[in-house]
């Protein structure tokens, strides 16, 4: 005990008298005394001009060198982050579907007969209850959906939270997997920035439109999650780019949309067909003219409504 006690008072001298040592030190290129030693790599730096006073002998990095991405994914021995995309977070060993070895070779066959046998309980043993194997269902109708829809990995981890909190919360009882998983994602996609209309998330579902506005708003209400109302704004770049319109347009459509919102057009009307009807009268005055039906069609609106904004728009913008 003795002996432990004076070998932790002589580290702790140690210590003090390299911080000493540190302290009177000074910058051989400014004279400077305001020394710091950075966390990661051990280094004594001068913060005046930048020069490295000491450096250290432990290079914590790997002990291999990359150029590129495809070099650098090639030799890492670490696996994939951590997902909540997948029910277990991707912490899950995975049997590969290809019957080769290490070096390449093809499996004999009582091999791969066993390769099969593991497979399907390595299957069988990623979930060890219903709980489980309702919610892997979900997270890949959600991967699923986002992947038809074109949408960034970053708004399939936020639909895959908020369907785990309201797994938590047990707002699942009583209503379909298909029909939270879709509102989840709806809410995902508002909440990014990247939205996408009813419409459109119902194409790619297995649920109709109105079960999907409906959980949606149960599932927002229950999580208090904060929606704000949906920019015209956001749809003008992808339906201009599906209709082949130039810059000009799309320039000419947010203008118009700016005067008329100001004016509070914009209040109770469909951001998607507030947009479209933008589009439409943008086209006509740039002069690269496109049908109510060509519009129409790609925001997924009727001719009517395009009719009805548009003559409120051109109304309140002054145009002749």
């Amino acid at each position: 005990m003795k002996n432990h006690t004076r070998q932790v008072e002589r580290d702790t001298e140690a210590e003090r008298e390299t911080e000493e040592s540190e302290g009177e030190r000074v910058c051989d290129e400014c004279g400077s005394d305001n020394l710091v030693k950075s966390d990661d790599q051990g280094e004594l730096v001068c913060e005046d001009c930048g020069l490295i006073v000491e450096g250290t002998n432990i290079d914590r990095g790997p002990e291999w060198r990359a150029f590129n991405h495809s070099e650098r994914q090639s030799k890492s021995r670490v696996g994939a982050p951590t997902t909540q995309t997948m029910h277990d977070k991707g912490l899950t060993t995975q049997i590969d579907w290809k019957d080769k070895d290490a070096y390449g070779r093809s499996l004999s066959a009582e091999k791969r007969s066993q390769m099969h046998r593991l497979r399907k309980w390595q299957e069988r043993i990623r979930t060890k209850d219903a709980g489980e194997r309702n919610l892997q269902f979900a997270l890949s109708e959600i991967d699923r959906m986002a992947s038809a829809l074109g949408v960034p990995r970053s708004v399939r981890e936020v639909a895959s939270v908020i369907y785990r909190r309201a797994l938590s919360e047990d707002l699942i009882r009583g209503r379909s997997i298909e029909g939270v998983a879709t509102g989840c994602l709806y809410a995902a996609c508002r909440k990014e920035g990247i939205p996408r209309s009813l419409e459109e998330i119902a194409d790619v579902s297995r649920v109709e439109r109105k079960e999907i506005g409906r959980t949606y708003r149960y599932v927002s209400q229950e999580l208090g999650l904060e929606m704000r109302p949906v920019d015209p704004q956001q749809y003008v770049p992808r339906f201009c780019s599906e209709l082949e319109l130039s810059e000009e347009v799309q320039a000419k459509t947010k203008e118009i949309i700016t005067v008329t919102t100001e004016k509070g057009l914009l209040s109770g009307k469909s951001p998607t067909g507030y947009a479209a009807a933008a589009i439409y009268a943008a086209s006509l005055l740039c002069n690269e003219k496109k049908t109510q039906r060509e519009v129409a069609d790609v925001a997924q609106v009727t001719e009517v409504t395009i009719r009805n904004r548009y003559q409120e728009q051109i109304e309140a913008m002054d145009i002749q």
